[in-house]
């Protein structure tokens, strides 16, 4: 590293701290007092450790007031409690008490603690002969309390089975402990994961907790080929017991024409999935039918029932607080298109109260999937996570946050008459999200890629000031806020906005909703018409960048950069048929896209065209390496994140093969698809690919890989780089070998936007 290069790193690198250290919000929950006008809120932050390379998670109490006319009062904690070794927390539904999970590492006993407002009630170490690690991430987590606060359901990692033994004479049937002389154990059968994030990880099975006892009991009568997760208790019956549990349940047979493979699950809401019911192994209901949800016979008189056997997805499952309505959301338009995300809708079940295992229920549609939106008027549910309590205090109006265009939003619906109403500020290019429900009223974050997160508390506004469905969001000032105000000085000149971009020489075959205007936000510094502008491409394709706060953009912004975030056709949250006119057309229509964007931007004198660097991660990275191999003359510098660079090399290597031809084939993958593919679809997924243009490429490239990426395998990236050094472009890699696909390990992450900081304002500079 020469002089100035080293003189750059040392001066980015101090000012990348200062975004490092904004926390996040993770999550909150609003527990109501004894006095009306009080609520006690509790929030989980999160910070990147570099030095220990991991994330800093830390509990914030705050005290808040509310009166009918006057602004909301919090009340903070002096200081935030760091929760050293905690997983996930969890309240119980009176607030009284608190589940603390600290998973230990792979062969260490997973402690459960039970603590009151004074001291820890219980703490349970269950054995790994039990079960494995509770699942904390977003999708499998599942951890509910049952209504009496006696009983914990939860999703932890199954035991996996026992190793074969062997000593000097051979295999010992018996079987011996690892400490035994002279023996060890062999690998035995290979057992297939979930693919990305989910390596080594075992099935995701259902246990429930006995606080009182302190045991444990895993839930019996599921078959052994399904993963569950998604737990929650039903209401009790008329009879005032509390014993059936509602999982999500996904069958493992959802490989090429219907073979037995987990395909990989992470961001792939296309997976079939159903809701199903069973009794908790602690109060089994007597005299039930002795089959398992196969139909073959089990040893357990508990029965796992589909609830949702006509409908191919079904997930979030939540009971309105009177108990009477089930509500999930669907994938369906996914798993049918073969999609990984689409565009998902809200169903409904009447729930007995007194439900039986033989009884069948029906699911009513509330809000439906929306093909082609009216400018300006609901585009879909975009959903991808649901509060543990979505209700208001009617018992029948829940609250989801889902993406709406360029930014996310607030929606309440009333699941009686399937009305939805946007509940944040109609004028605000903020991104909002909801974090806990009290009430009538509703914490949330809003952010903007230019203003770090900022908590505000909602209510209902009265009708005569207001007019009907009228919300009041206040402003609340908070510790957090503090934090990120040397932040808020460096982005200070930065203006927002969103603009909308015409499809660019639209054909006759699109449908209406392909034909419609996508968008792109624009961040731009001041004098930015001089200033050079960083093109930055979502991953998916079907996923979205939203107006919210991003440290890694705001760094970018900092350093003098315009940004140009394009959510190019197939975005989500622009209506289904949008979303549905890319798969077959990537490589062509998206690149369109993007460039229909940049040009837009000059022709309004918003950016200089000599001065224009590209960057994105996964198929924002495809879209990268096409744009480069497409438009070379277009770009002076270019960085990819775990780019896909050959479509025809990633589906013999990726947890996701379906992918590949979902994106290159569209409507004809599913009967295409095979393990095996043969010679003409190895050509078609080649010329779709990057690697087809790589003979054009000019641009200097970073490319940034993370060594354990299963969702496109780090080869993808190398072969690509080593095809450009071959033909003498300039190429810097830098290998992360213990990260995954999204290269988020704290100091990976570090490291990666320092050297693209650092990689643009160098090629920038030569200009």
């Amino acid at each position: 590293m020469d002089a100035m290069s080293s003189e750059e790193y040392a001066s980015q690198s101090k000012l990348l701290q200062e975004f490092t250290n904004v926390p996040s919000i993770g999550s909150a929950w609003l527990f109501k007092t004894n006095n009306e006008d009080r609520s006690t809120a509790m929030f989980s932050i999160s910070q990147p450790d570099l030095l220990a390379n991991n994330k800093r998670k830390c509990i914030l109490h705050s005290h808040i007031v509310t009166r009918a006319t006057m602004p909301v009062e919090c009340h903070w904690s002096p200081f935030p409690t760091e929760m050293t070794g905690v997983s996930v927390v969890v309240p119980s539904p009176s607030g009284s008490k608190l589940l603390v999970v600290r998973n230990g590492e792979k062969g260490s006993r997973t402690r459960l603690q039970i603590l009151n407002q004074s001291h820890v009630q219980k703490e349970i170490h269950v054995d790994q002969s039990i079960h494995g690690p509770l699942y904390s991430d977003e999708w499998f987590q599942g951890i509910s309390w049952n209504q009496e606060e006696t009983f914990i359901a939860y999703i932890a990692e199954q035991t996996p089975q026992p190793k074969p033994a062997f000593d000097d004479i051979g295999y010992r049937r018996g079987g011996s402990s690892e400490e035994d002389c002279n023996s060890w154990r062999g690998q035995g059968d290979w057992e297939e994961d979930w693919g990305e994030t989910y390596s080594r990880k075992g099935r995701p099975s259902l246990f429930v907790l006995d606080i009182a006892s302190g045991e444990v009991r895993a839930a019996r009568g599921i078959t052994k080929s399904m993963s569950v997760g998604q737990v929650v208790w039903a209401p009790p019956s008329s009879r005032g017991r509390q014993n059936l549990l509602v999982f999500v349940g996904w069958l493992e047979r959802n490989g090429f024409q219907s073979t037995a493979r987990k395909l990989g699950i992470k961001y792939c809401s296309n997976r079939p999935c159903s809701l199903y019911a069973i009794h908790s192994p602690f109060e089994e209901e007597p005299n039930a039918e002795d089959t398992s949800v196969s139909g073959s016979k089990s040893s357990s008189a508990s029965v796992a029932t589909n609830l949702t056997p006509i409908i191919s997805s079904a997930f979030f499952p939540r009971f309105s607080k009177d108990g009477k309505l089930l509500v999930f959301l669907s994938s369906k338009r996914a798993v049918d298109s073969g999609a990984h995300n689409a565009t998902d809708s809200l169903h409904r079940i009447n729930w007995p109260s007194d439900w039986k295992a033989d009884q069948q229920l029906s699911a009513t549609d509330v809000v439906p999937v929306v093909m082609c939106p009216q400018d300006g008027c609901f585009p879909g549910l975009y959903c991808s996570s649901m509060l543990s309590d979505p209700w208001l205090s009617d018992h029948r109006t829940m609250v989801l946050t889902s993406a709406w265009r360029s930014t996310e939003v607030i929606l309440s619906i009333d699941v009686l008459s399937g009305e939805v109403t946007r509940i944040t500020p109609e004028d605000s290019d903020h991104s909002w999200s909801a974090l806990a429900i009290s009430g009538n009223n509703v914490l949330s974050v809003s952010s903007s890629p230019i203003d770090p997160p900022q908590i505000r508390y909602g209510r209902r506004a009265s009708t005569e000031d207001h007019g009907t469905h009228a919300w009041v969001w206040d402003e609340v000032t908070s510790p957090l806020t503090a934090a990120s105000n040397k932040v808020k000085a460096l982005l200070s000149g930065h203006k927002l906005s969103i603009l909308r971009i015409p499809v660019p020489n639209p054909s006759v075959e699109l449908s209406d909703g392909g034909q419609l205007p996508f968008e792109a936000i624009f961040v731009s510094c001041e004098d930015g018409s001089q200033k050079p502008t960083v093109l930055i491409l979502h991953g998916g394709p079907h996923s979205a960048s939203v107006s919210s706060y991003s440290k890694s953009s705001a760094f970018l912004a900092s350093l003098g950069f315009n940004l140009l975030v394009v959510n190019y056709r197939g975005t989500l949250g622009y209506g289904e048929e949008a979303l549905q006119s890319l798969p077959g057309k990537v490589g062509s229509q998206d690149v369109k896209d993007c460039l229909a964007a940049l040009d837009h931007t000059i022709k309004e004198g918003l950016v200089d065209a000599s001065k224009v660097a590209v960057v994105g991660i996964s198929h924002g990275g495809f879209l990268t390496t096409h744009l480069i191999g497409q438009a070379p003359e277009r770009f002076a510098a270019a960085a990819a994140r775990n780019p896909v660079c050959n479509l025809s090399l990633m589906i013999g290597t990726t947890d996701i093969p379906d992918w590949c031809y979902a994106v290159a084939c569209g409507a004809e993958a599913r009967r295409l698809a095979s393990e095996s593919p043969p010679l003409d679809h190895l050509r078609i997924l080649h010329q779709k690919s990057p690697i087809a243009h790589i003979s054009k490429v000019k641009a200097p490239l970073l490319m940034l890989l993370g060594g354990a990426d299963l969702r496109v395998p780090a080869s993808n990236g190398l072969q690509y780089a080593r095809a450009l050094r071959e033909r003498g472009v300039e190429i810097k890699t830098i290998m992360f070998p213990e990260d995954t696909h999204e290269i988020d390990i704290p100091r990976s992450d570090f490291e990666s936007f320092l050297n693209m900081g650092v990689w643009f304002r160098k090629h920038l500079k030569q200009i």
